[in-house]
């Protein structure tokens, strides 16, 4: 009867999407309302993080089953969205997704596809691990069509999607999906890893979302569990976790770098840890960001002893780490072909760097990868290097993006540091009078 009632709810009162870039000077104004749901949250900030938006400032609140969400946007580039088609189809994708969230549920599941075949893996990270792998999907006649790679806290997740080299379709044989899995298995094991390599080889590849799937991975691997040789630097994150007993919620505050799909970023970890969010803000500026979120556990709790808060502390952390643009970020555009992904990667072993994160993708007979990489202790690459790179594979094909020579710092707080500095001590959301508790 309860589950009846919710869809009748949801039928009577239909989500509803605006997109106006009158509303605000210098980003384009969304807000969505819809029926409440477990994970919504969620699923509309995947939405804008898929269509590349920045979130410069958003309001969240959910109490009394009702979903209310302020984001502002701009592109890349720091400008309003101003193309007509462009505003449609956002407008377009969020109403139509909402819609189908609230009628069908989370789009958190998988969907099977025998377009290609799925392979997850986690381990410890290590120079070259990479390369390694795609010289063996290569011998294996396996053709990488898409992947991502995160590394973190000396541990790695990779995400690859391949195709028969033949056929051009998902590879379904058992025998040699099981050798597709102990070769890869036998690359990650290395020689001396204490943690067992987690590998995943799905013959109807499974179309998920990649950047869930690897903090899910990652999470599962506890790479928030710090390594005692690793030290903090003035670029982790600042995450705090408090009582506000008064409302019977716990105040979650993160100071961190901004950048793009950060607030995805923390609200997977939240999602996934099986935290709601009821209230929460988000405010960046100087390079700076500021989140603070009230929750509840799903049981309508707020956390209870201090060892949960340090947890959900540690996973915020890493969470915003994982993508976090460490290193020199070099970008391939070239022609595909088989075998494309193990020569570049043998290529920037040869040369003594290591690659942090990476992206592949290919599409229309093109291929378009983006690899963040250090030396192999860490530090910056020398741009000798990179020019003896550039030379090897075509300085038309391969790309110096940005000025990553340099690591970014967070920037101090001062006198004149307005959004980080007096304006937020000592304050929290409660003092905007934004929360009006119905629960």
């Amino acid at each position: 009867m309860d589950d009846e009632f919710a869809k009748l709810i949801r039928r009577i009162n239909p989500p509803r999407v605006v997109v106006d870039n009158d509303a605000c000077d210098h980003a384009t104004f969304i807000q969505v309302d819809s029926v409440n749901r477990h994970g919504i949250l969620l699923e509309v900030v995947q939405i804008l993080s898929d269509l590349n938006l920045v979130v410069t400032k958003a309001y969240i609140s959910s109490d009394a089953g009702w979903f209310m969400d302020v984001f502002y946007v701009t592109d890349n580039h720091g400008n309003k969205i101003k193309d007509e088609q462009t505003l449609s189809y956002i407008h377009k994708t969020l109403e139509t997704k909402v819609c189908l969230l609230n009628s069908m549920g989370s789009s958190g599941g998988v969907i099977a596809s025998k377009d290609h075949t799925s392979i997850e893996l986690t381990g410890s990270d290590r120079p070259g691990l990479l390369s390694e792998l795609s010289a063996v999907l290569a011998d294996l006649g396996c053709n990488v069509v898409n992947a991502e790679i995160w590394t973190h806290n000396n541990r790695a997740a990779a995400f690859i999607r391949v195709t028969d080299q033949t056929t051009g379709h998902g590879i379904e044989e058992p025998k040699r999906l099981v050798m597709i899995k102990e070769l890869l298995f036998n690359v990650m094991k290395g020689n001396s890893d204490l943690k067992t390599p987690r590998i995943s080889v799905s013959s109807s590849g499974v179309i998920t979302h990649r950047g869930r799937r690897l903090h899910q991975m990652l999470f599962a691997d506890r790479d928030f569990e710090r390594p005692k040789n690793v030290e903090f630097k003035s670029s982790n994150p600042h995450v705090s976790v408090l009582d506000y007993s008064d409302r019977d919620y716990t105040v979650v505050t993160i100071r961190s770098l901004d950048r793009p799909k950060l607030l995805f970023d923390t609200v997977c970890c939240l999602t996934d840890m099986e935290y709601v969010v009821f209230h929460g803000t988000v405010i960046t500026g100087r390079m700076e960001a500021y989140q603070e979120y009230y929750i509840r556990h799903v049981d309508g709790l707020p956390i209870s002893s201090e060892a949960e808060k340090q947890r959900v502390v540690e996973c915020l952390e890493a969470a915003i780490e994982r993508r976090a643009s460490e290193g020199l970020e070099l970008e391939l555009c070239t022609d595909d072909r088989f075998g494309l992904l193990s020569d570049i990667t043998r290529i920037f072993r040869e040369h003594g760097l290591c690659i942090r994160r990476a992206e592949i993708s290919t599409k229309g007979g093109k291929a378009k990868d983006t690899f963040f990489v250090t030396d192999v202790s860490g530090n910056p690459v020398d741009p000798k290097t990179v020019d003896l790179i550039q030379h090897q594979i075509g300085q038309a094909n391969l790309h110096v993006k940005g000025n990553s020579f340099l690591s970014p710092k967070l920037p101090k707080e001062t006198t004149k540091s307005f959004l980080f500095g007096n304006f937020f001590k000592g304050r929290s959301f409660q003092n905007f009078k934004l929360i009006k508790s119905c629960s």
